[in-house]
C-alpha cells in the first residue's frame, strides 16, 4: 500500500470514456498513453481512488482538458434536455459498474464510508459514484431515488449551467460567484431528499446565492469537491473566504482542484508553472478551514493541470513538495485520504 494513500474529489474519467472514440471503460486497466487516470498509473501513484463524476456533456460541444475556453468572457452551456441527459448519465454510471464488475476484485463501488476505509487499508481501487448536475433527475425526485439504490452518494446540483433545481456559475475571470439567482423550489426540495438519503451535495458549481441557499437549508457538512481560494485566484468557480469560513463552521471540506485556470493568480491555463502555487492554496485553505477539512479534487480528464502532476502516476511530486513545505506525516494523511472518510462518515453516517 502507498505511504499515503491518495483518495481524490472529483474525476471526468467517466466522461473521457463517453465521448473519446479512441478509449472504451476497458482501457482503465491498462497504463494509457494519454488522459489522466488509469488503473496501472493509480498504482504507481498511490492513487486509491476517488469520486467519479458522471457529467452530461452538451451535444455541441466537447470537454477537452488540452483546449480550455478563454475565460475573460463568462463561460457557460445552454440548460441540457431530461431524456437525452438520463440516456447519458446512465451509460457512464453503468460504465463505473462494469468496471467494478470485470476488475476481479480490483475496483469497487463504495456506498459506505466503512467500505472506502476497509478499500484503502486493502489497497482496493474505490470508486463513489457522483453526479455532476442534476439534469438526469426529474422535478418529483423518482429517479434520485433509483440512483441512490443503485449507489449515488454525491451530486452536484449543478454544473455551470442551468437546471430545473439552480443556476451553475459562469466560469469568469477575474470575477466573483456571486452571478445569478439561487435555488428554485425544486432544489430545495432536492436539498432536503439528498440530507435524507445521506447523499453528499457538492457545491464546486454552485453560484454565491445558491450556495447561501444550501447554507441555510442543508443540515449535512458543506463540501465543496474541487474548488479553490477567490483570495489567491478571483475566479467565480472559487470559494471567498464568507464561503470558507460557513463550511469551516458546518464542519465540511474543500478538495483541492488542479485546474490551472482555477489555480494561477493570473486565471492562466498555463501547465509549466511550478507546484508552488498548488501548495499556496492548500496553506491557505487549511489555515482558513483546519486541518481537518481539506482534501484534494484534482479534476483529473477534465481539465489541464500541471505539468507536474500530470497524471496519476505523478502525484508523488506533490507530496514531496508539501513535505519540502513543512508539511507533517498527520497533515498528509489528513489531506490524502482520512479528511475524506471523516466528512463522508459524517454525511452518509457509516
Amino acid at each position: 500500500m502507498a505511504e499515503y494513500p491518495i483518495f481524490d474529489g472529483h474525476n471526468d474519467t467517466l466522461l473521457r470514456f463517453y465521448q473519446d472514440d479512441d478509449v472504451s471503460y476497458r482501457d482503465f486497466f491498462r497504463e494509457m498513453d494519454s488522459g489522466h487516470i488509469d488503473l496501472v498509473r493509480a498504482r504507481k501513484g498511490g492513487f486509491a481512488g476517488g469520486f467519479f463524476a458522471v457529467y452530461v456533456p452538451n451535444p455541441d460541444r466537447r470537454i477537452d482538458p488540452n483546449s480550455m475556453p478563454d475565460l475573460s468572457k463568462p463561460y457557460t452551456s445552454p440548460a441540457v434536455e431530461f431524456t437525452y441527459s438520463q440516456r447519458v448519465a446512465l451509460r457512464m454510471a453503468a460504465d463505473l459498474f462494469r468496471i467494478e464488475a470485470e476488475s476481479g476484485g480490483q475496483v469497487k463501488v463504495v456506498r459506505t464510508a466503512d467500505e472506502l476505509g476497509h478499500c484503502i487499508d486493502n489497497d482496493i481501487f474505490a470508486a463513489i459514484l457522483h453526479f455532476e448536475g442534476a439534469e438526469a433527475i426529474d422535478e418529483d425526485l423518482n429517479a434520485l431515488e433509483v440512483f441512490y439504490q443503485a449507489g449515488l452518494r454525491s451530486l452536484g446540483i449543478v454544473w455551470s449551467r442551468p437546471t430545473i433545481f439552480a443556476h451553475g456559475v459562469p466560469i469568469a475571470f477575474p470575477s466573483s460567484p456571486d452571478i445569478g439567482p439561487g435555488l428554485t423550489d425544486a432544489g430545495k426540495r432536492l436539498v432536503k431528499r439528498c440530507n435524507q438519503l445521506g447523499i453528499l451535495i457538492d457545491l464546486s458549481h454552485m453560484n454565491e446565492k445558491g450556495f447561501w441557499d444550501v447554507a441555510a437549508l442543508s443540515d449535512a457538512p458543506l463540501v465543496a469537491t474541487h474548488s479553490n481560494a477567490q483570495a489567491i485566484c478571483p475566479i467565480s468557480r472559487n470559494l471567498t473566504d464568507k464561503q470558507l469560513d460557513a463550511i469551516k463552521a458546518s464542519d465540511g471540506m474543500v478538495g483541492l482542484n488542479f485546474a490551472t485556470g482555477f489555480l494561477n493568480e493570473d486565471g492562466a491555463w498555463d501547465a509549466d508553472r511550478p507546484l508552488d502555487i498548488m501548495v499556496r492554496h492548500l496553506d491557505y485553505l487549511v489555515e482558513r478551514l483546519g486541518d481537518t477539512r481539506v482534501g484534494l479534487g484534482s479534476d483529473y480528464d477534465g481539465a489541464r493541470v500541471p505539468s507536474a502532476v500530470g497524471d496519476v502516476s505523478k502525484l508523488p511530486n506533490l507530496i514531496a513538495a508539501l513535505k519540502e513545505a513543512g508539511y507533517s506525516e498527520d497533515l498528509l494523511h489528513n489531506l490524502t485520504h482520512r479528511n475524506w472518510l471523516r466528512v463522508l462518515r459524517r454525511t452518509w453516517g457509516a
